[in-house]
């Protein structure tokens, strides 16, 4: 699950931390782990209260009073703008979960996990976590934008794994993001991707199972889907005093030339923003090609949920999205290959009967689908572990008094 950013009223927070305990009540994990990025918005120092107090309502939750194990970890070092991420990353452990613990990537070694720890992270390492800042010269733009990974391991009985939280670079202008296929943008975010694939992959640390979750910032690729979304009209192209085309305007061949879509910097205005809700949007995943590049280390589970980003953040409009950006599936749940064989048997060994009831136990969905819960719908993915499944390491685990 994730995405949390700065709340601009107190009851947006009150909202979003209502639809996120109702769907841990309605799917009683056992193991809850929790990914935000953009912690305490865009206003950095002033943040870190916002945080400090989110931080301390999820932990003394009554909802998550039988979690009597946690851990939080919060990137606070924004005096460092060159490190600076503003990634949280929250795990709850059920107290009916035993032989839980945790990677010492200092150590290089798993401590057993007792009690409930908030550590905030005021430098690039940490013993508990890897975190690391996407390199300057990758968005060279937005070279202080707070972009990176944060990556803890985690052991579960016989099972290891991997969680890493992520956010990767957004898209600038509109208009630039048109202007090829695939789009400027999606380049970077595949350089940055890459990068992260490569840090959790090295011989520093054996190669497990993982998890990666976050905002991706995936959006459809602009150029065939204005040419699908605008196939009865015709383009005119508005340039500046330097000659760069910064405004699309589609109108209709016929019909007084009406406008069907038109695209500025910050403005994707379409005629029919519907398109992107009914049968949840899903018509249009075949523009969502990001994830392409990558088929061979990444899988996800099938998207059945519209669009997740850019929602109203006006309450009145909890279901609509805003004229800002072109909808997209930015936040998401991916994983290695590995790990979807502890999420889900191949289908050839499947026996009789068992599909059905496996993938009734798995969920990836979206949160608060009917309420604000700010810019971003956070997401969420919900399968069982069965008892030993996976491959145990041999491990030396140090027991923490």
């Amino acid at each position: 699950m994730q995405k949390c950013t700065n709340f601009k009223t107190e009851n947006l927070k009150k909202v979003w931390l209502k639809e996120f305990f109702e769907t841990v009540k309605a799917h009683k994990p056992h193991f809850l782990a929790l990914h935000c990025q953009e912690c305490g918005g865009k206003s950095l120092e002033s943040g870190v209260t916002e945080v400090e107090r989110f931080v301390k309502e999820l932990m003394a939750a009554q909802e998550l009073k039988d979690y009597s194990r946690a851990r939080v970890y919060i990137d606070e070092s924004y005096e460092s703008p060159e490190r600076f991420t503003a990634l949280g990353s929250f795990y709850f452990i059920h107290d009916s979960l035993k032989n839980v613990s945790e990677f010492d990537f200092e150590a290089g070694m798993f401590q057993k996990v007792t009690g409930k720890e908030i550590r905030t992270i005021r430098q690039q390492k940490s013993p508990m976590v890897q975190k690391e800042k996407f390199p300057a010269d990758f968005f060279p733009q937005c070279q202080w934008s707070r972009k990176g990974f944060i990556r803890t391991r985690w052991g579960l009985s016989s099972c290891d794994f991997d969680l890493v939280n992520v956010h990767l670079f957004h898209d600038a202008h509109n208009v630039v993001a048109w202007k090829e296929s695939p789009s400027y943008y999606a380049g970077i975010r595949q350089k940055a991707m890459d990068f992260v694939l490569q840090r959790i992959s090295d011989e520093r640390h054996k190669k497990l199972p993982f998890f990666l979750f976050g905002d991706f910032n995936f959006r459809l690729d602009a150029r065939p889907l204005f040419e699908h979304l605008c196939s009865t009209g015709t383009l005119e192209a508005i340039t500046n005093t330097n000659n760069d085309v910064d405004k699309l305007i589609f109108r209709e061949t016929n019909n007084d030339r009406k406008v069907i879509l038109e695209v500025e910097r910050k403005s994707f205005n379409y005629v029919d923003p519907n398109v992107f809700q009914a049968n949840n949007g899903t018509s249009l995943l075949q523009f969502d090609k990001e994830l392409l590049v990558f088929k061979d280390r990444l899988d996800e589970m099938e998207i059945t949920f519209p669009p997740t980003y850019p929602y109203s953040e006006d309450v009145r409009h909890a279901k609509q999205y805003n004229t800002t950006r072109c909808p997209a599936w930015c936040d998401r749940i991916l994983m290695s290959t590995s790990a979807k064989l502890l999420v889900a048997k191949p289908e050839d060994e499947r026996e009789e009967g068992e599909r059905e009831n496996e993938e009734n136990s798995i969920v990836y969905d979206n949160i608060g689908p009917n309420v604000c819960m700010g810019d971003h719908k956070p997401v969420f993915l919900s399968f069982r572990l069965p008892a030993g499944k996976g491959n145990s390491c041999q491990r030396e685990v140090e027991h923490i008094p």
